[in-house]
Order: C-alpha cells, then structure tokens, then sequence
C-alpha cells in the first residue's frame, strides 16, 4: 500500500521534478521543487526485491505516474525524473550490478523517459548531494557521507560533488571481507562489514544469539537501548566494526566531516555511540580526531531529494552542452 502526505506548496517559478529512492526495503518517491527542495507529496511502497526487477520496475514507473498526475492537478510540470538505486551505477548512468535490485541489463531510463527526461544515479551519490545541497553536508567543502540501512555505502563529497571514482564503482566499503584469525582457536572470520552491521545482519546475529524472532532492526536497536544483554552486545559490535571502517576512510581522505543517513546510520543511542567512539579512537592524527561527526540533515528524504536534484543537475548541463 503507498502513502501518500502533502508539504511546502510551490511557487509558480519553481523547477519540478521526482526523486525516487529504490532501496532494498522500500522505494520511496516525492515531486521536490527547486531551487529550495521543497516537498509537494511523497509515497513509499515496499520494494519486495526478490520478486525480480521488471515488478519492481512496474512499481517504479506507476508511482511516477501517480506523482505526474498529482503534480498537474497542482499545476506543476515535472520537467524531469531522477532514480537513486542501491546498486552500482557506472559513468552513462547504466546499472552495473544486480546484488539488491535486478535491474542490470534493463532499459530503466528508457521506460520512464516517455513521462520526462529521466537520470539514473547509485542511491548513495544521490543522497550525499542532497546533502551537500540542503542538508548536513552544505556548510563543508568536503566530507564523507555514509549510509546505513539495509545495505552500508560510502561516498566522498568534494566542493558539493559526489565522487564517483573511475568507473562509478567509488565507495563500495562494506562488500571486502574483513578477515579476522582467531589467535587461541585459529577460527578465520570472513564476513563483510555488511554481515556485521547493516540492519538485516542485526536481525540475524541477534536471533542466532538470543533465539529470537525479532523482524527489524528497529527491533534490535530498541532492545539494546533497553538494555538487553544480547541485542546490547550485537548492536556494540556492529557500530564497532563500521567505526573501524569510517576511521580508515578518514585516516585515508581527511575530510572536513562525516555525514551518516539510512535509517540504522540515524538511530542514535548504543549504536551511534559506540560508532562514534570507535570512529574517533582509531583515527591517527589528533589534527582530525575531532572533526564534526553529524546524521543527515534530511533524514529520510536524502535520497529522493538527491535523486530529484541531480536530475536536474544533469538536464540543465545536458541542455547547456547542446549547441
């Protein structure tokens, strides 16, 4: 089922576009103004990927119809479409992997350009330039911004740019194993970062552990700030091994700040703080211990205002190269 509220109304002036964000949980979509990022409405739907990409796709595209139709009951023309997806995204704005949402090899821009001129971007360069734009990351010329949800990614912002890297592969933190060798059994760990902290790992660590039943990471972190033992010790260890993480990513770029989203990255409590403890103990160099470690000025949002906006960034530089 969609949901659906009404926000800021918007100008006649305004530039209009939809932002969608295709997650591993939900997909969520809104018509955004510009240039102030306002919200006219927003619905979410649950993305149930392992029904396969062509359904999830079909719910992609009926909600831009939805929010098409709403904006021209408002008298807004959307004039563009932007689509953040948690998978790698290359160069061209083709998806180049398939480990959450099959969608490589679909023709995604091609079916949604029919409404209006659409762009496709990795999820988390979407919601680091929302943020860059109008959140958390606006008042630095660099940082790092993280999101941690159903899947962990990273992104490094430089003059309000979401880096892509070489190829559009930048930023894939939590896929390497973090290999550990027990020195008493000689036991070889080799889970990833995501298998330890992203929020269906804190699901599955904690039921293994307490044989529980528990649904959500929600669940587990609620638990923990509660102050059971097993969800306490599952939760510490998963903000312990992405600290880890963000301290390497620190000690390598010296950013001005860190900028953390997704809905895990949002929750504070024992979570946060022993990610942030662990972040500020393993970095090296007191120049930057300190630096500004901040969750995301949107929220929720990041990701389809991010994706709205650089559909718009990228029309405008379209437009601006045609002769």
């Amino acid at each position: 089922m969609s949901s659906h509220s009404s926000f800021k109304p918007a100008s006649a002036t305004s530039f209009c576009a939809i932002g969608v964000d295709v997650g591993g949980t939900k997909i969520a979509a809104g018509i955004v103004t510009f240039p102030g990022a306002g919200m006219v409405a927003r619905r979410a739907l649950p993305t149930f990927p392992k029904r396969g990409g062509e359904p999830v796709l079909a719910d992609v595209l009926r909600l831009a119809k939805e929010l098409i139709e709403e904006a021209s009951e408002l008298e807004l023309r959307v004039g563009a479409i932007g689509v953040g997806v948690c998978e790698l995204v290359d160069l061209t704005g083709q998806i180049a992997s398939a480990n959450c949402i099959s969608w490589e090899g679909i023709p995604i821009q091609e079916q949604l350009q029919p409404l209006a001129p659409t762009f496709v971007e990795a999820d988390v360069r979407a919601a680091a330039l929302g943020e860059a734009m109008f959140g958390a990351g606006h008042q630095f010329k660099t940082f790092i911004y993280l999101t941690v949800g159903t899947g962990i990614s990273s992104c490094f912002v430089i003059d309000g740019c979401p880096f892509p890297g070489a190829r559009g592969a930048a930023g894939t933190i939590a896929s390497s194993p973090l290999t550990a060798v027990c020195e008493r059994c000689g036991n070889i760990e080799h889970r990833t970062l995501e298998e330890i902290a992203s929020g269906p790992a804190l699901v599955t660590r904690y039921n293994l552990r307490a044989a529980g039943r528990v649904h959500s990471a929600e669940e587990v972190i609620a638990a923990a700030n509660a102050g059971d033992p097993a969800a306490t010790a599952v939760v510490r260890s998963a903000g312990d091994a992405l600290g880890k993480t963000v301290a390497l990513l620190v000690n390598a770029l010296d950013p001005e700040a860190v900028v953390v989203g997704g809905g895990l990255g949002s929750s504070g409590g024992t979570f946060w703080e022993c990610f942030e403890a662990t972040t500020r103990r393993l970095i090296w160099s007191d120049l930057n211990r300190n630096l500004p470690m901040l969750t995301a000025g949107l929220k929720g949002d990041a990701g389809l205002i991010g994706a709205a906006a650089a559909a718009c960034l990228k029309l405008k530089s379209e437009k601006a190269s045609q002769p």
